[in-house]
């Protein structure tokens, strides 16, 4: 999709919005058990930080392993284009998840280092479902839809 540093750019950016703002309130609401208009709020306390953090780890890094590792499974002339940008949001969702699980447990639940591995464990096994499933069916395809409408050309 995107085919400039300046549209992969614009693309990481509104993919990170969506997949943290969805995250935070999910794990939000796991931490309240359940569902309320206040973790929506509170969620947007949680967005800056951890999108900033999220997009640099996924445009700095992560984006160009999981690159780097979809170009070796399939080649990208005789792959229909639906299949790689799977293959991309599961690696992507596969690498990002237990970091920033762990980086959320460190900033936003640490209760002592002796639970730090406990915790981060829980929390990506809890997390993890949810952010493929969220970035499969939902936020790639939203994504996506956003992206050729800025970028109609």
């Amino acid at each position: 999709m995107p085919k400039t540093k300046f549209q992969d750019f614009v693309f990481s950016i509104i993919m990170v919005i969506v997949m943290i703002y969805a995250m935070v309130c999910y794990n939000i609401s796991i931490a309240l058990k359940g569902l309320n208009n206040h973790v929506f709020l509170e969620a947007l306390k949680e967005l800056p930080l951890m999108g900033i953090i999220a997009f640099l780890l996924e445009f700095i890094l992560i984006g160009k392993i999981v690159k780097k590792i979809t170009f070796k499974l399939v080649d990208p002339n005789k792959t229909a284009p639906i299949y790689i940008s799977i293959i991309i949001s599961a690696l992507t969702v596969s690498f990002m998840c237990p970091i920033m699980s762990f980086l959320a447990t460190v900033l936003f639940n640490y209760s002592g280092i002796e639970n730090v591995i406990s915790t981060w464990l829980q929390a990506f096994v809890i997390s993890f479902p949810m952010a493929l499933c969220w970035q499969i069916f939902y936020a790639g395809p939203l994504v996506r839809f956003i992206f050729r409408l800025i970028f109609k050309n």
